[in-house]
């Protein structure tokens, strides 16, 4: 297995599953620069890695992530007071890019299944990170905190296209508009978590999840559901599901995998699915480019 190393996260891969831990516990893992740097990079890690079929992220010590690093006191959000590599790097059409959206649409992108494990506080970019993981379990001890207008900012990491899709318009807009700290009991009963455990139990319970994952399914199958379900969430008509999945179903009808998948139900074995995603992903996006469809 190919050594990772990050500055700001610690990364282990075990039986299939990746462990993304953000690792500045001293700071309750505010999210900084380079936090942003090492996530996009290790999203890029998990994809390109067929060992990799699932991906929990957590938090080291008593936070998940405490918001963005406030250390530069009443600048931290002005750019070009802080100038910097990053302002050119991150720029496009003359605005800066917000750091937590580029780690969200990342996230987005991805192929393997996310699950956040919210070990604690989660804050700002703390929470608007989570909103493209896919499933979210939280400790009891987590707490989560939309501030920005208590910051005097808008939301950011693209969460007002993410949120209100989980939890709906009135939930996302109160939690915004009061900026208020909330319970992580409050998270689940609005639907912005799927479970509570205690502290102890957080972990392995998401891991159990993750192993379902990984002992059942086709690695491929997940990558394509994960696609569809995310960017259908945006879709103006089924019907733009209906054409993308027709071509997977086509095309994935005459792999490997669905040979594996049926053969392996009928003799009530375990399924050892041929297909990887690095090279055997099928291309059914745009779906508006392919011919038959037209």
């Amino acid at each position: 297995m190919a050594n990772h190393s990050f500055e700001t996260l610690a990364y282990e891969l075990e039986d299939g599953v990746a462990t993304i831990t953000l690792n500045r516990p001293e700071k309750l893992n505010a999210f900084n620069t380079q936090m942003m740097k090492d996530l996009i990079a290790v999203f890029d890690v998990t994809d390109a890695d067929d060992a990799v079929k699932a991906v929990i992220v957590t938090g080291a010590g008593r936070g998940f992530c405490a918001g963005a690093d406030l250390s530069a006191g009443g600048e931290t959000f002005d750019y070009d007071k802080r100038g910097g590599e990053s302002l050119a790097a991150r720029q496009r059409d003359g605005v800066q890019r917000d750091g937590g959206g580029l780690v969200s649409l990342r996230i987005y992108d991805s192929l393997k299944p996310v699950i956040a494990a919210v070990n604690g506080p989660a804050v700002g970019v703390g929470v608007t990170m989570q909103l493209p993981m896919d499933i979210r379990l939280a400790s009891t001890e987590a707490r989560f905190g939309l501030v920005f207008a208590r910051r005097g900012l808008n939301p950011e990491a693209a969460s007002s296209w993410f949120l209100p899709r989980l939890v709906g318009v009135q939930t996302a807009l109160e939690w915004c508009y009061t900026g208020r700290v909330f319970s992580a009991q409050e998270a689940l009963d609005r639907g912005l978590v799927r479970s509570l455990h205690a502290p102890d139990e957080l972990l392995p319970a998401a891991k159990a999840l993750a192993r379902e994952i990984v002992e059942n399914t086709a690695p491929v199958s997940i990558a394509i559901t994960r696609q569809l379900i995310w960017r259908m969430a945006g879709a103006p008509h089924p019907m733009d599901a209906h054409r993308a999945d027709s071509r997977g179903i086509q095309i994935r009808g005459a792999m490997g995998d669905a040979r594996e998948g049926v053969m392996s139900f009928l003799e009530k074995r375990p399924p050892v699915f041929p297909n990887q995603v690095s090279t055997d992903l099928p291309d059914i996006w745009p779906h508006w480019q392919a011919p038959e469809f037209k």
